[in-house]
């Protein structure tokens, strides 16, 4: 935390009061389903993610522990992914953040979004080291257990539904579909399905369009271009309701150039 984050440029465009974040905190967190906090703190550290401060998020979010925590794990994930220009500070941030989910999610087994946020940032490592490092050391089955348990919590978390799809898409993809059904349950059929049901429940979100076209291209290759290509414009033509949702149409825009 002593370096110096690299500033978002639109915090302005996405700076909630109190009452707006109220107003607004179903469409915000229709993707991962975090409850409304009862803790001021954790609101505020809220309130600093979704504005793109995300450094400020990170410390209020921790010190507000409990379910504070998800917001700095979630602030430090979407950092280290999209703006973190330096490979080892990505990946340090990367670990950092999923121990802080990994123990949140075993100190509150019943808060389905310390399950996913424990395999969303285990993920995003994963696919730092590279995705087969990350299967050779056993994440593969750490985070299918993740996704696994914070989809019989909230059968309706959207994000962890996308994450299921990109998952399953990205071992076969590496694995090939025979080892990739029978080591790791990963199956073409149910990647699909999983991404057609983050799209059914959050159609707003550009991240499950972007996601359901790179799992396209992963599974299909040239075949499904097309239609990878219609999901990316989606993608890029939603209107984002925060910092995290402008970076993932911005990413979805640098696919179509």
């Amino acid at each position: 935390m002593a370096k110096k984050w690299v500033k978002f440029a639109h915090a302005a465009d996405y700076s909630y009061d109190t009452a707006a974040i109220k107003k607004h905190w179903a469409r915000l967190h229709r993707g991962d389903a975090e409850p409304y906090p009862k803790d001021a703190q954790a609101l505020d550290a809220w309130r600093f993610y979704h504005a793109g401060d995300f450094q400020q998020a990170v410390a209020l979010g921790n010190a507000a522990g409990g379910p504070g925590v998800n917001a700095a794990v979630k602030a430090q994930t979407v950092y280290a992914s999209h703006m973190e220009t330096d490979e080892a500070t990505r990946l340090g941030l990367l670990e950092q953040a999923y121990g802080w989910a990994d123990a949140h999610r075993r100190a509150a087994p019943d808060d389905a979004n310390a399950h996913y946020l424990y395999a969303f940032a285990l993920g995003r490592y994963g696919q730092g080291i590279s995705v087969a490092k990350a299967l050779a050391q056993g994440f593969g089955g750490k985070i299918k257990e993740a996704l696994v348990t914070a989809l019989k919590l909230a059968p309706r978390h959207a994000e962890a539904h996308t994450a299921f799809g990109a998952y399953q898409s990205e071992v076969i993809d590496k694995a090939g579909a025979l080892v990739a059904g029978m080591t790791y349950g990963a199956k073409k059929d149910s990647a699909l399905e999983h991404f057609a049901t983050a799209l059914k429940i959050f159609p707003e979100s550009p991240i499950a369009h972007v996601e359901y076209a790179n799992g396209l291209l992963r599974l299909f290759g040239k075949t499904r271009i097309d239609e990878a290509a219609r999901e990316y414009e989606k993608a890029a033509g939603a209107k984002p309701m925060d910092a995290m949702e402008h970076l993932d149409v911005a990413a979805a825009k640098a696919e179509l150039e």
